[in-house]
């Protein structure tokens, strides 16, 4: 009887979910009904469906999940908050928000001015009008471009989306806003300027002085780039790439912002992905991470040099003039500072170079398979791209990774794929596990992707 009840639940709410829901990233079809997968539980790196099976959640939900499903501290810490302050905004100020802020001053090891919003897209959104502001009020009245680089996702506002350079992101959704401009990524696999690394004289670095000489640097305001790209393909640049850019915007008076959305708190081997390198950008934003995903929040920092062009005895208007109704709520900070607590009292960035360095010592037997072209990573933080000619490293089509991530989930493993980047290149698959994922199940990951590549390349050998 019970099991007959649970089917008619899941009946239903699967007629409701197709009912009333509308999902993003979703192809709905007239010809064929839509069924949604439905997950009801998690614990550690593992989530359950509503029939009770279990999957390794290979990509930490949207890459934010970082101390895994279930964690019990972060859950109390919201219930305690919102018994005592459910709601206050941040145009006066509340105690998780003032500790929050200490506490990432402390992991950032540099003075930061926070400013709190709800996602990574608003935090991005906050940083260039802190950026254009900031250069109007250091008596830069023309500068207010922002240069960003071609694969690159900054978030889905019009603003944020005017910075991004992803296809499908953008497509039917234009005109954009004008005061965007591109450059090409640190992409090392398939260099856009036709060299090989290292003897390429970091072309893909001196392409943002040759654009800002080009725009006339009177008019650019900031640069902003992911330590790692992300939804570009997880992206690793070269270890000089970010010094040489730092150097470049500091002579030129722009300002860098690092998009830390996906790269911060842990997930690529550090605590935030600048700290890879010897530089202290001058606009950092966060998300996803920050809270693990329990509770959304997200935040802006902007260096104190920066905040100090904020503060005026004579100019009414250098505020920053921008509220946001939910941005630093009191159960979100909670959360961010038990997140945190976590991660320190876990162990969780060491952890994550050290598993990401076993678990690429498993990925590496993947090489040899003809449709293996790369694989990059940082920390828990791995691309695979997949291609159809080894040599000519012509992309493997979109088809083929959607079946292999199909029947990976149907062996229990979940993984991604970097998505509407450019036409025929959405070819890399993408794994960002939670950072307490057991060695175990690194292994189960690595069999599974092993078998189902093995597979692949079989069928296509038959072609």
């Amino acid at each position: 009887m019970k099991e007959e009840r649970d089917r008619k639940n899941k009946s239903e709410l699967v007629e409701d979910d197709i009912n009333y829901l509308w999902h993003g990233l979703t192809q709905y079809k007239k010809s064929k009904k839509y069924i949604p997968k439905i997950y009801t539980y998690g614990k550690g790196a593992r989530i359950f469906d509503i029939d009770g099976k279990s999957y390794i959640d290979g990509v930490s939900g949207l890459w934010c999940v970082n101390i895994g499903y279930g964690q019990e501290k972060l859950s109390k810490a919201a219930y305690n908050q919102m018994n005592n302050l459910p709601y206050y905004p941040l145009t006066a100020s509340h105690l998780p928000a003032i500790e929050l802020s200490r506490k990432i001053n402390k992991e950032l090891g540099y003075k930061a001015k926070l400013h709190y919003s709800n996602s990574g897209s608003e935090a991005n959104e906050v940083a260039f009008k802190i950026a254009r502001q900031y250069q109007i009020q250091n008596n830069n009245q023309l500068r207010y471009k922002v240069i960003s680089r071609y694969r690159a996702y900054h978030g889905n506002t019009l603003g944020t989306l005017s910075a991004s350079a992803q296809e499908g992101r953008k497509f039917k959704y234009e005109p954009l806003l004008s005061g965007f401009i591109k450059i090409h990524p640190p992409y090392c696999y398939r260099c856009p300027h036709g060299k090989k690394y290292p003897n390429c004289n970091l072309e893909c670095a001196e392409e943002l002085l040759q654009v800002i000489n080009y725009e006339g640097e009177d008019t650019i305001a900031a640069f902003i780039g992911e330590p790692i790209m992300s939804g570009g393909g997880v992206i690793v640049p070269p270890n000089e790439y970010w010094n040489r850019i730092s150097e470049i915007c500091r002579q030129k008076g722009v300002l860098l912002i690092f998009d830390e959305v996906v790269s911060g708190f842990g997930r690529t081997g550090k605590m935030f992905g600048f700290k890879h390198w010897s530089i202290e950008p001058d606009i950092i934003t966060f998300a996803k991470g920050l809270t693990s995903g329990y509770l959304p929040l997200s935040a802006t920092a902007a260096k104190e040099n920066i905040f100090d062009k904020f503060t005026s005895d004579d100019d009414e208007t250098s505020q920053l003039r921008h509220v946001n109704t939910f941005g630093g709520h009191p159960a979100s900070c909670a959360v961010a500072i038990e997140n945190i607590n976590l991660i320190n009292e876990l162990n969780l960035v060491k952890r994550a170079e050290k598993k990401g360095e076993y678990f690429i010592d498993k990925l590496k037997e993947l090489s040899n398979l003809p449709i293996v072209g790369d694989i990059r990573y940082k920390g828990l933080f791995v691309g695979i791209e997949l291609v159809k000619d080894k040599k000519l490293k012509v992309p493997l089509e979109e088809k083929y990774l959607g079946n292999l991530i199909k029947e990976a989930q149907e062996r229990g493993v979940i993984v991604g794929k970097n998505s509407t980047t450019v036409p025929n290149y959405s070819n890399v698959l993408i794994l960002a596990p939670p950072l307490v994922i057991e060695k175990g199940e690194l292994d189960i990951i690595a069999k599974v992707l092993k078998n189902l590549l093995e597979k692949l390349s079989d069928k296509l050998k038959e072609r």
